[in-house]
């Protein structure tokens, strides 16, 4: 397990967005004041936040704050990265009651992921 690059993922995650015609904005400020590591953006309209999660430390509550972020920013989608076979039954339990998509996903999947999620020439 390595730990996750994540100035270089930023990097292509918003080069990816923007070949496929949509804006990734890197350290994406809510309404409330937090902050998002990647927000996908079609004009003004919120499709995906990305948290990149690189500590094992704490990682439901941290996976929890994340949902809480995203779901307050009014994101529909939450993805969080992370080098981690974690699996927080009780925040994925949550996410799903206030109706957010809740992916928890490593390194390696993100890029083609997104490609399939964010349909080009839009």
């Amino acid at each position: 397990m390595s730990p996750i690059k994540v100035k270089t993922l930023t990097r292509q995650i918003i080069g990816l967005a923007d070949e496929l015609g949509f804006r990734a904005v890197s350290e994406y400020r809510t309404p409330d004041g937090t902050r998002i590591d990647v927000a996908i953006l079609d004009g003004e309209k919120k499709l995906l936040a990305i948290e990149l999660e690189a500590s094992f430390k704490w990682f439901p509550q941290r996976v929890l704050y994340d949902v809480v972020k995203a779901h307050r920013a009014g994101f529909p989608e939450l993805w969080v990265v992370t080098p981690f076979n974690a699996n927080p039954g009780w925040v994925l339990k949550y996410a799903e009651e206030v109706g957010l998509i809740l992916r928890i996903m490593g390194e390696e999947r993100v890029l083609p992921e997104l490609r399939t999620f964010l349909p080009s020439g839009t």
